[in-house]
């Protein structure tokens, strides 16, 4: 906020004040919580802990009817990428890593829900050998994730 004194001219005391906004900094402030708010939304969508898909990684499902499966926190996610990667909380996972995971998820909660969102061109079998993954850790609850829509 600048002041200063009026002119002379304008007062004959030469004492009035006078005050002037200067919105350049408000504007700058403004820019940079935009740029924040920009940057922390992109991080949100990919922060891992949401699981699979929801974790910033493009999977196309394919289409299904109505969702009957509500999936909670507990629950696992496995996302089957188009070239046949395996994705569990944002992170790319081998076939080891992913039956620990599974293994200590039975440990936690035997009851857990294992979610496969599998691409639409993903090969039968892999999505198979995922769900056997989880069979055989002892994870019987399993469910397909697909987008709603009226299938072809």
């Amino acid at each position: 906020m600048a002041m200063g004194k009026v002119p002379a001219g304008e007062d004959e005391t030469g004492d009035g004040v006078f005050a002037d906004i200067n919105i350049t900094p408000l504007t700058d402030i403004f820019l940079v919580l935009l740029i924040i708010f920009m940057v922390t939304s992109t991080v949100i969508v990919q922060t891992p802990g949401a699981g699979g898909a929801k974790a910033g990684l493009k999977v196309n499902l394919p289409k299904g009817g109505a969702a009957d499966v509500t999936v909670t926190r507990k629950d696992l996610a496995v996302a089957v990428l188009a070239d046949g990667r395996l994705v569990m909380d944002g992170n790319v996972v081998t076939e080891e890593e992913l039956k620990k995971v599974l293994e200590k998820a039975h440990q936690e909660d035997p009851s857990t829900l294992v979610v496969v969102q599998a691409d639409e061109g993903v090969a039968h079998g892999k999505v198979v050998q995922v769900m056997e993954a989880a069979k055989s850790s002892g994870l019987g609850q399993l469910a397909i994730g697909v987008r709603e829509g009226v299938t072809k």
